[in-house]
């Protein structure tokens, strides 16, 4: 093997790895934002009233 394919064979390794790097950042990413959408939808996060005015979301009519 000469000197310039071995050159190259470890330049094409070291991007393999920088795309596998930047794909698990991605993964972890998409999963992050799946787990909140879940909770969520669950109800896991739930929203608070203790930084609103006095009467906000007490009543809700919803009979029209």
């Amino acid at each position: 093997m000469d000197m310039m394919s071995m050159v190259t064979s470890l330049l094409a390794a070291k991007a393999a790895g920088t795309r596998m790097q930047a794909a698990t950042a991605m993964m972890k990413q998409n999963a992050d934002a799946e787990r909140s959408a879940v909770l969520t939808l669950l109800g896991g996060a739930q929203s608070s009233l203790a930084n609103v005015g006095a009467g906000i979301g007490g009543n809700l009519d919803v009979t029209a």
